[in-house]
């Protein structure tokens, strides 16, 4: 899988230096009428990010004269590259028309941005930069007229294409060299120390330890050693930060000398280059994965068994609680079928888990950047649940007869495995107490340990079920089998119609309305085409073939259509009465470097766990208050649709899903991580301590 992912890089790269040099030879091969009439600084192929070259006054013999690439990009959404642009990209290849006795330093770059692109780690530039090129004219500085001329290859890209640029460069007096300065990461005058060790490049930059920093990253200049996307560590001892960053798994793992750029966090960062040498241990961390070595396994099963358990009672399972409630009622016709009840049940929990988790695993594995309940994420997903959550509210209100669920025909064993199945898709948004911890190690753990916690969570989910199927004491406490489960199956078709609106709210929230409007007339079609498989099943006549003729025109429908009216939502703003600003890393630095208390949560519109805390204690008019009087600074990541930023960070917490609350207190080098229940008062008395 892994490989997959650098071949993805490597051609994606090629492609774009393949692009470049058929522009460069088709610009060589042209009329030289058409390059004569070019203006003195011709723009040739760099519509998407213009580049301007400047010079700081007149060369001098021995001194260094700089040079300025000034980059400026047509709109927002385009992006320039660092040196070393990450998993993806390119840097800039830079041909300087100069005497062979002048001599060309190393380009001097601002602080680079993070930006994740399809699970990708990019290093980029957003909005106008500046590079800086150092030369030292030689002697024959006393023959040069000027300017200097050249040519750069460049890439320009969006989210979605990235476009070859070239520019024939022809430099021009002036430019505001004094701000260049300043945004490019000035050099420490003082030599880092770095270390490999095992699978990690260890590096001890010499910072003064009362320099802040907010979200420190080290951006390593030398390509293929580390891991781009990989979270990395830091520890402060004394003036010493050291740094640890995992390496690239399919690189070299060796370096004779090592640069590159440490960020601060708040835009702003030093340059450092690095000796080969002995790096210090320990010191106080003070940012990346804390606990990042998985606990015992024995307290992760425990973890697992009592969070799958505990899931039995969280909001968001409520939905299936009523399939549970008939099948229980069920269970207590005979001690046999009680047993092959349960076994059956636990066998679809199970399964299921093990599936979901098998599948996170391999997705990850790829590289993709997903969490626990990814498959919400997807509106296909969704849209699938809530033509099944229809369907099984029909069966409850008597509307069609299925054997399979069905509380009063045959099929007991496959209606309890199916009932199983159902209860463990629909509580994966659902990450509870001790389940959080379990399911985050999951993530490190090799695959066979990860499975096993995935199943003694659907074991856990089960077993209630399964001690009522072996328990014939438990078993008597059930009301006996008779008329009133037929009432009941009727009653229970009211919470599951409320989890189908809800349903119908999210895939609203998903694709937008059109795409709601279109889902909801897939579900009429499945609701008329079973409402003639029960007048046919009550007339004693063959009714699955009605079925498919009534409700094929329908899915066809829904299958042409959904995708052309789906509409990607993401970026819209997350209403609160707390007005939070959206995630990102550097929204975080910044509000950290503010010195206010910031709280961090991430919720998700399919997380019913998250909806009950974020209504019963943050979106209170006590927590408004309190937060206003403390100016604390609220920061929401909605991780409702996939987002491979959030999915990263939430990893680097030890967290699979959510939801998740931190609260950084100020100056405080970590967060303290909030309970995933909230207390209505829990976030207002944080902001009366001023803590």
């Amino acid at each position: 899988m892994r490989h997959a992912r650098i071949f993805t890089n490597l051609t994606s790269q090629f492609a774009a230096w393949l692009l470049a040099l058929l522009a460069s030879i088709a610009l060589l091969g042209a009329p030289a009428h058409a390059q004569q009439s070019a203006s003195p600084d011709p723009l040739i192929g760099s519509d998407n990010i213009a580049v301007t070259l400047h010079a700081e006054g007149a060369p001098a013999e021995g001194k260094e004269w700089l040079l300025a690439l000034h980059f400026v990009p047509k709109g927002p959404e385009w992006h320039g590259y660092w040196s070393n642009p990450g998993d993806a990209g390119a840097g800039m290849v830079l041909a300087l028309d100069l005497p062979p006795d002048w001599e060309v330093g190393e380009a001097r770059y601002p602080v680079p941005k993070r930006l994740v692109v399809a699970g990708l780690m990019n290093h980029v530039y957003e909005g106008p930069y500046t590079v800086l090129v150092p030369v030292t004219p030689g002697p024959s500085v006393k023959n040069f007229t000027g300017p200097v001329g050249g040519t750069v290859d460049y890439l320009a890209c969006t989210d979605q294409i990235c476009v070859p640029q070239f520019a024939r460069l022809s430099a021009a007096a002036g430019g505001d060299f004094a701000r260049w300065r300043a945004e490019a990461a000035p050099l420490l005058d003082a030599r880092a120390a770095f270390a490999i060790s095992g699978k990690t490049l260890r590096v001890a930059i010499p910072i003064p330890e009362s320099v802040a920093l907010a979200d420190p990253y080290v951006f390593i200049a030398n390509k293929q050693l580390v891991s781009y996307s990989a979270a990395q560590t830091f520890r402060r001892k004394g003036d010493l930060l050291i740094a640890e960053i995992p390496l690239d798994e399919f690189g070299s793992g060796k370096a004779e000398a090592l640069s590159g750029i440490l960020a601060f966090g708040d835009g702003s960062g030093v340059r450092f280059a690095a000796d080969l040498g002995t790096v210090p241990t320990g010191g106080e961390q003070v940012a990346g994965p804390r606990n990042t070595a998985a606990p015992p396994l024995w307290t992760l099963v425990l973890g697992a068994l009592l969070g799958g358990l505990l899931l039995n009672i969280m909001p968001c399972v409520f939905p299936i609680l009523s399939l549970k409630a008939i099948a229980l009622a069920r269970a207590g016709e005979s001690e046999a079928k009680a047993r092959a009840e349960g076994l059956a049940y636990t066998a679809g929990v199970v399964l299921a888990c093990v599936a979901l988790g098998a599948a996170l695993l391999a997705l990850r594995a790829a590289g993709e950047q997903v969490g626990w309940a990814f498959q919400l994420q997807q509106p296909g997903v969704v849209v699938g649940l809530l033509v099944l959550a229809a369907a099984i509210t029909a069966n409850f209100a008597g509307l069609f007869e299925l054997p399979a669920i069905s509380v009063s025909m045959g099929g007991e064993k496959t209606g309890a495995f199916a009932t199983g199945l159902l209860a463990a898709f629909v509580a994966t948004p659902c990450t509870g107490p001790f389940m959080a911890a379990a399911l985050g190690a999951a993530l490190l753990l090799p695959v066979p340990q990860a499975l096993l916690l995935f199943a003694l969570l659907g074991l856990g989910l089960a077993l209630p079920f399964l001690l009522l199927g072996f328990v014939p004491p438990l078993r008597r406490r059930l009301p006996k089998p008779g008329a009133w489960m037929e009432r009941f199956r009727r009653i229970m078709a009211i919470p599951m119609g409320l989890t189908a609106l809800a349903l119908v709210w999210l895939t609203v929230q998903l694709g937008g309305r059109s795409f709601g409007i279109i889902a909801l007339v897939l579900v009429a079609g499945v609701l008329l085409a079973l409402f003639v498989v029960g007048k046919l099943q009550r007339g004693g006549k063959m009714a699955w073939p009605a079925f498919g003729l009534v409700a094929a025109p329908f899915l066809a429908f829904a299958l042409i259509a959904l995708p052309n009216v789906y509409e990607a939502k993401a970026g819209e703003v997350h209403e609160s009465i707390l007005a939070p600003q959206a995630f990102s890393a550097d929204t975080l630095a910044a509000a950290r470097a503010s010195g206010k208390p910031v709280f961090l949560y991430f919720t998700a519109d399919w997380c019913v766990t998250c909806k009950v805390n974020e209504a019963s204690s943050i979106e209170r008019e006590s927590t408004r208050a309190a937060f206003e009087k403390a100016g604390v600074v609220t920061i929401v990541g909605d991780w409702t649709r996939r987002d491979a930023a959030i999915t990263q960070f939430l990893t680097e917490q030890g967290a699979a899903g959510v939801p998740l609350y931190l609260w950084y207190a100020p100056g405080a080098a970590s967060p303290e991580q909030l309970p995933q229940v909230l207390t209505p008062d829990l976030l207002a008395e944080k902001a009366s301590a001023g803590r």
